[in-house]
């Protein structure tokens, strides 16, 4: 098995493939610790998929919080992650410096081979136009392989090239974001128990509502985590996002000390959220995407990290069935079930969430939102369950009924099927 990628996604994938004993090699073209664009807040939903893979959350660098601070204008609402059978009632960050390396150790102690510093620039095909492996250069000679595999995994994020390369493309209907973010030195803020998020955005006093959220994510060592993320489509205007970014951290409290230049680490960096499941077909000759390579980011908050882990986990068990066929034919009927199940998972959830963003991108509904809805806490504390998707289905209480049968509500649509294109290397 080839894995091409270790971000959460690939990560996941990798360690339950190797869990399950397959012969898995994981392919990533940086070295690790890298720098990645974040917000590095994990919600419980993405905790739960930490335990999942085995990962101890309870020693150095780990920011336990309790849920989440909503700001509009003047008014702050603090709302708890809630308490269910099915999440923890609790969220954490974790630098993406040294995230993705803990998860991708974590796969290669579970029995997967890890290449970094291993760029893979082509998919190959046999004479059926069915993947077999991948064109990669290897180590900073550059030296070119091929590496064989019966299903590659393509974890390759946003960029999508082996998914490109295969004529999937991006669907413009589905909702793009871009975030930036910078990390800053703060005594005040840094062991908050809350994550603060800020829906009232404008890019001038009095201006129009802007079609997303800021926020400013305790790390717990002395700094936070401060960004913003706007949503792209009709009638959104994003600007410049990093002048916008300073001009907002100007207006927060002086004794936070996020307006001042000496408190930065590092520059702004920025980074687009393929959301909605915006790369379709999920499974097509062969080729599996998982995480933002198929566009798995939540239309809803942008969170991208749980629904990445979940993919994987789903892929190496989807795979792992199909690997466990002597036919063909059989093998193929079983991988043609991943993208089905990603649909059943999370497909109407994202169709209502695409709804969502694109209503943000209406300035009178996104100012609606921010000066009605984010400021009632009882509104919230539902809301944050949506947002989050952190509904329990197992036992919840009325409100995870009424979210449930809200988006259970939602037209079903069933995933495209694949479509063979050439212009790949055969074999």
């Amino acid at each position: 098995m080839i894995v091409v990628g270790a971000g959460p996604a690939g990560s996941s994938a990798a360690y339950h493939l190797a869990r399950q004993g397959h012969d898995v090699l994981l392919l990533e073209k940086s070295d690790f610790p890298r720098e990645k664009v974040c917000g590095d807040g994990l919600t419980p939903r993405a905790v739960q998929q930490l335990h999942r893979m085995g990962i101890d959350t309870s020693g150095e660098g780990w920011h336990r919080n309790r849920g989440v601070r909503f700001f509009s204008g003047p008014a702050s609402v603090e709302v708890d992650w809630p308490e269910s059978t099915r999440f923890p009632g609790y969220g954490l960050t974790r630098s993406r410096h040294d995230f993705d390396d803990i998860l991708a150790r974590q796969a290669v102690r579970a029995g997967a081979r890890l290449w970094t510093g291993a760029r893979v620039t082509a998919p190959v095909v046999d004479r059926t136009g069915r993947v077999c492996g991948v064109e990669a250069v290897v180590g900073p000679e550059k030296r070119p392989v091929t590496c064989a595999a019966p299903v590659v995994v393509a974890a390759d994020g946003v960029s999508a090239r082996l998914a490109v390369a295969l004529g999937v493309e991006r669907d413009p209907r589905r909702p793009m974001a871009t975030a930036v973010r910078r990390y800053y030195r703060s005594p005040a803020k840094h062991a908050d128990p809350y994550l603060d998020v800020w829906s009232d955005l404008r890019a001038r006093p009095g201006g129009p509502a802007l079609p997303g959220y800021g926020w400013v994510f305790p790390m717990g060592d002395g700094r936070v985590n401060a960004g913003l993320g706007l949503v792209s489509g009709p009638g959104a205007d994003s600007g410049d996002l990093r002048r916008l970014l300073d001009t907002w951290l100007g207006g927060l409290p002086a004794a936070w000390g996020l307006g001042d230049e000496e408190n930065g680490e590092g520059p702004v960096r920025g980074a687009a959220l393929p959301m909605g499941h915006n790369r379709r077909p999920h499974y097509t000759r062969g080729l599996v995407l998982v995480g933002d390579s198929g566009g798995m980011v939540s239309p809803w908050s942008g969170e991208g990290i749980p629904y990445a882990m979940e993919s994987g986990e789903v892929a190496a068990e989807i795979v792992g069935d199909a690997l466990a066929r002597p036919d063909t034919a059989w093998r193929e009927r079983v991988l043609h079930q991943y993208p089905r199940e990603i649909h059943r998972r999370t497909g109407r959830y994202y169709r209502l969430g695409t709804v969502w963003a694109a209503m943000l991108t209406r300035p009178s509904a996104a100012s609606f939102v921010s000066r009605q809805l984010f400021r009632s806490p009882a509104t919230m504390r539902t809301m944050i369950r949506l947002l989050t998707n952190l509904t329990d289905d197992r036992g919840g209480d009325a409100v995870d009924r009424v979210l449930g049968t809200l988006v259970r509500a939602v037209p079903a649509r069933t995933p495209r099927p694949s479509t063979p294109r050439t212009g790949t290397r055969r074999r």
